[in-house]
Parts: C-alpha cells; structure tokens; sequence
C-alpha cells in the first residue's frame, strides 16, 4: 500500500515527462516494485550494520534512542512544512 500511495503521487511526474499512456500502467507497477526493493536493500544493510556494530560495542539505552528522536523531529518539521504549503500559508 505504501508504494501505492508513492506511484500514485508520481502518477503525475511520470505523465509530464511525456510517458505514453498505453505503458504508464506498466511503468508505474515496475516504479513501485522498485521503490520498494530499494527500501527492503536499505533496511536489510541497516540490519546487517547495526547487528554487528552491537557485536562490538555496547551503546547504552539513553544514546541508542537518540537517533529515534532525531528521525521522529525531522518527519514531524517536514509535516508541518508541507503542511503548512498545502494551505498556502507559506
């Protein structure tokens, strides 16, 4: 579903470019099926990352949750941001 929701966001990008209609089915599915393996690759070498990095050391909990936080904060300013430009209040 989530790539869904991303193809169909780029539904219009991929038509201004001049895509013709007839494949803009196909083009948008291989997108999505790209997007998501791209995500899967990303997340299973952060897997691989962060199990041997605990292999090696030991980080305590007040650190290893910092990096939640910093993710957390960003995503809500982007919301706000895009948001906010939705309305037309920036």
């Amino acid at each position: 579903i989530f790539g869904l929701l991303h193809g169909l966001g780029f539904a219009g990008a991929l038509s201004e470019i001049g895509l013709p209609e007839d494949t803009a089915v196909i083009a948008l599915l291989l997108f999505n099926i790209g997007i998501e393996v791209g995500q899967l690759v990303i997340i299973a070498i952060a897997l691989c990352f962060t199990y041997l990095l605990q292999m090696v050391i030991t980080i305590p909990m007040r650190i290893a949750v910092l990096p939640v936080y910093m993710v957390g904060g960003l995503a809500t300013y982007w919301f706000i941001e895009r948001s906010l430009m939705i309305v037309g209040w920036i």
